[in-house]
């Protein structure tokens, strides 16, 4: 079947779909943010934010201009499929937010970046040059990640968006000068997840391994820059594993042992001949700090180093008044990586409490794993603290500050001492 019967097979005329917004009900009034947003696909500014984040309350997803510009989406791309979606005059959800038309057609967010994926992918499927539909596939593949966004349980379009992100990711593979390899882990309880290993072409036997944990709001192929940019030259490879709920770990829950998929993966990589699993560190985004962190106690035998960048470990999952200041689209995806779809804003203040790796008596004890955290300045998703937790509770812990007014170069200059870390660590 080619990729265009696919994306016509999966995604068919129907709009009996549940729009995305209503998935997990809530008594919290939706708000949102749009315009000035960060690189980090669940960092919005907001309010008294770093850098001033205008209030909108048009959108109910939070608008991630420079986290898709990062993933290597043309800005004006962006600004024309939002056009489409604000303009359209079909039946919404919630008349005065953009982004909620119901079913799969002309305004619907999984449909409008979806045909702008299939037009790349298209390109893809013409272009005779390697190189060039390498490109192409990869930014279908961004495309349809971002049709899915923000990766809602119960969201059957995103769901078939996946489908076609992850197909275009393994094409974009094929016409570069890396290897993809899809690893399959048996976990406990019969289950299996995939888990994808990139492999430097210019490195000889197995590799020293980066075990990459994403946020609560990506997907394995939103890592790509990541491998090709800052790992891949310095001899590592990259292994990602889909959080809980999301995309091929879409089975799985979240739950107050939040690294418990990934520290089953952790311990089988002695199984995988291409990796040498005497060099492994980890690295997190956001939540996916949470996860790298959590791994570091846990498994200390088996990581040289951990880094993370806007780790979400205590803060946020503490202060009621700080989960007060985030958009709603955030609330709704915390509660449905929990399998919460009817919120009470005290039920789930109370279970996050439990996601705290403070309160859980983790951080503030000394661990002997190398820990270096990055944090921007004035983030209400990240405050200072929980990188200061971090480093201190590290018998080597590091800790840096992106300026509030450099976001993007300086997410990428961080990104770049994280990497030169992580070699020393490890390799």
């Amino acid at each position: 079947m080619t990729k265009q019967n696919l994306s016509e097979s999966l995604f068919k005329s129907r709009f009996k779909h549940r729009e995305t917004s209503t998935l997990v009900k809530s008594t919290r009034l939706q708000s949102i943010t749009a315009g000035d947003n960060s690189i980090v696909g669940d960092r919005t500014l907001v309010g008294n934010s770093p850098r001033g984040g205008k209030r909108c309350e048009r959108w109910y997803r939070m608008i991630n201009w420079l986290a898709w510009i990062w993933r290597g989406i043309n800005p004006i791309e962006i600004q024309e499929v939002l056009s489409r979606i604000a303009v359209t005059d079909a039946e919404r959800s919630t008349d005065h937010l953009l982004d909620t038309v119901i079913g799969y057609r002309k305004g619907n967010w999984a449909f409008e970046w979806s045909q702008q994926a299939m037009h790349w992918q298209q390109e893809a499927l013409h272009t005779e040059e390697a190189e060039k539909a390498g490109a192409c596939w990869l930014k279908a593949a961004t495309l349809y990640s971002i049709a899915a966004y923000p990766h809602l349980r119960g969201d059957e379009l995103a769901d078939q968006a996946i489908v076609l992100a992850n197909k275009a990711y393994e094409n974009a593979a094929r016409f570069s000068d890396y290897e993809l390899k899809k690893l399959e882990f048996h976990l406990e309880g019969g289950k299996s997840v995939t888990g994808l290993l990139h492999l430097p072409s210019h490195v000889q036997g197995p590799c020293p391994t980066i075990l990459v944990c994403t946020s609560l709001d990506n997907v394995q192929s939103d890592c790509w820059r990541l491998f090709r940019e800052y790992f891949s030259p310095l001899g590592f490879a990259m292994l990602t594993v889909d959080m809980p709920s999301v995309g091929y770990s879409a089975k799985f829950t979240l739950t107050q042992d939040t690294c418990a998929l990934h520290q089953q993966v952790l311990q089988q990589l002695d199984t995988i001949p291409w990796i040498d699993h005497t060099r492994v560190g980890v690295f997190g985004f956001r939540f996916g700090a949470n996860i790298a962190v959590r791994l570091a106690y846990l498994e200390p035998k088996l990581i040289k180093g951990i880094a993370v960048v806007g780790p979400i470990v205590h803060e946020l999952l503490h202060d009621g008044k700080l989960q007060q200041k985030i958009p709603s689209m955030y609330i709704d995806v915390l509660a449905s990586r929990l399998g919460i779809y009817h919120v009470d804003e005290e039920r789930l203040r109370s279970e996050l409490r439990c996601y705290s790796l403070k309160n859980q008596g983790l951080l503030g004890r000394r661990c002997s794993v190398p820990m270096f955290s990055v944090y921007w300045e004035d983030d209400i998703f990240s405050p200072r603290k929980d990188s200061k937790l971090i480093a201190m509770s590290s018998m080597e812990g590091s800790l840096r500050a992106i300026p509030a007014t450099s976001v993007y170069s300086g997410f990428n200059k961080a990104l770049h001492e994280i990497s030169v870390w992580l070699k020393d660590k490890v390799v």
